[in-house]
């Protein structure tokens, strides 16, 4: 057996994952990309004095999981690189060579990610990164951050350019040094709090995804209603940040009335969440067992009433902007990424659709009520700015159709439980990976639990870590002044990559 086939939120013994040699792991991964899987985990525990490397890859047609595992002997320090045939894998190995210091040989781009406390190399620090370096007499190099102007976390952009030509950008993470997954290994206690840090604008889309996963360990089910109100909540995440982002695309190209009405309209949806929870990003809602806080026929009404408001002034805002030739001229062929290069770097999210792809763990690998919700990916297919705005309506469109669904089935179910305690332990010598398609795209955490059903690693994947390189490839051959306009189109996030 090469692979154990393993599904969203289920539970499998670590003692079923194949133990393969890395040669014949890197051949099965090869064979299996040529039939459309893609990796959605790549990474190392330690055993003692070795390591073993986990690899998940998602077959997205058959809502599967294909799991399997190497395990490098104490004394093995390289493999060669999976990048130079799989070029989706080149973040996942810089990841596991900086933590592990085994070496994928023949990696075209072997760079730090992160910097992080417990690295192998301790002589690579931020300060002697290896910007990538061009010749020519009208090449020059345009140095953005990591300190910015507005109020935003630390990130380095490097520009090569001819002028104002952009011919290649290099992005320069890891200066926060968080030791995110670390805090969720070796704890006895639920950690939903630290759930809702690692991505502040994904407060809902990662709590949700690390409780489906600590649920599927204490092998308990959360009531119809709980799962009703976190769907609900993951779709006004969706439609809030949606909202804000087509302001600050507005602000980006100089359309103000855009910026100012779009950025009204994003408050009356994060104070909907403020009224259901007492907060306007949704901490506090999403706790393991279920949810904290209820809503009933009144806040139901409420919701609905404002909703409708919110999506009458998105269709007449973007209905005019997208009329408008001055905004179309920036927002069309700038910062185009294709199909082709969005599959071959492993993009995910409203990015990958705005490529022509269909991706969509909502679909793919869906989990609670969307099982029982049957919806239509929104893609487009020009890869441009425009499609990854417009591709923001569309999606604010559909989820506002889900909600209008959801809160028609709230009240069917308001002697459910909202929150289901469990006695029980986290079942032991297993492993569960959790897909939650949030608002910039899926999240995926994987949880391995030891003997004594404590959790001794735990994997995080944000959306952004796939998605920085696309931003990179996609500013290419543009001018530079269309950057922050490429950048916010992809609005990526920085802590998000900084575990």
């Amino acid at each position: 057996m090469k692979w154990i086939i393993s599904k969203n939120n289920q539970v499998i013994s670590l003692n079923e994952i194949p133990v393969l040699g890395i040669d014949e792991l890197r051949n099965e991964i090869i064979k299996q990309y040529k039939t459309d899987k893609r990796v959605v985990g790549f990474f190392g525990c330690a055993e003692y004095s070795n390591v073993r490397l986990y690899t998940i890859l998602a077959d997205d047609n058959k809502s599967e999981l294909l799991i399997s595992s190497v395990r490098f002997m104490a004394g093995e320090k390289s493999y060669p690189s999976i990048t130079k045939d799989i070029s989706a894998f080149q973040m996942f190995e810089r990841e596991f060579y900086e933590e592990f210091g085994i070496e994928p040989v023949g990696h075209p781009w072997l760079k730090p990610v992160r910097y992080s406390k417990n690295r192998f190399d301790k002589t690579q620090k931020i300060e002697n990164y290896p910007f990538f370096k061009m010749d020519g007499e009208e090449v020059h190099e345009v140095a953005v951050g990591p300190i910015h102007a507005g109020v935003i976390e630390p990130g380095h952009f490097r520009f090569m350019c001819n002028g104002e030509k952009v011919y290649h950008l290099e992005i320069q993470l890891g200066y926060q040094h968080r030791g995110t997954e670390s805090l969720f290994e070796n704890n006895n206690n639920f950690a939903p709090h630290l759930a809702e840090s690692i991505a502040g604008d994904t407060v809902i889309g990662h709590a949700i995804t690390y409780s489906n996963a600590v649920e599927a360990l204490l092998n308990i089910k959360i009531s119809d209603k709980a799962e009703l109100i976190r769907v609900l909540a993951l779709e006004l995440e969706r439609i809030a940040v949606h909202i804000g982002d087509l302001g600050a695309i507005s602000n980006d190209i100089g359309y103000l009335m855009g910026n100012s009405v779009f950025g009204a309209t994003r408050t009356l949806v994060i104070n909907t969440l403020l009224s259901i929870c007492g907060s306007r990003f949704g901490r506090g809602l999403i706790r393991v067992g279920g949810v904290a806080f209820d809503i009933d026929i009144e806040l139901s009404e409420k919701i609905s009433k404002t909703l409708d408001k919110v999506l009458k002034d998105v269709d007449k805002m973007t209905e005019t902007m997208f009329s408008s030739a001055s905004v179309l001229s920036r927002l069309e062929k700038t910062g185009t990424l294709s199909m082709e290069k969005a599959k071959m770097i492993g993009l995910v999210g409203i990015a990958t659709r705005a490529s022509g792809l269909s991706l969509d763990a909502r679909a793919d690998h869906s989990w609670g009520w969307y099982k029982k919700f049957s919806f239509d990916k929104e893609i487009l297919e020009s890869g441009d700015v425009f499609a990854r705005t417009h591709i923001r309506y569309k999606e604010i469109k559909q989820s506002m159709n889900i909600i209008k669904e959801l809160l028609n089935q709230i009240q069917d179910c308001k002697e459910d439980i909202l929150l289901v305690k469990s006695k029980n332990q986290l079942l032991g010598n297993s492993m569960v990976v959790s897909m939650v398609e949030g608002w910039r795209g899926e999240a995926v955490h994987t949880a391995l639990t030891n003997n004594e059903g404590q959790i001794f690693r735990y994997k995080i994947k944000d959306p952004s870590f796939n998605n920085w390189y696309g931003l990179a490839l996609a500013v290419r051959n543009n001018g530079i002044s269309d950057f922050p306009l490429c950048n916010k189109s992809f609005n990526l996030s920085y802590c998000g990559n900084d575990l």
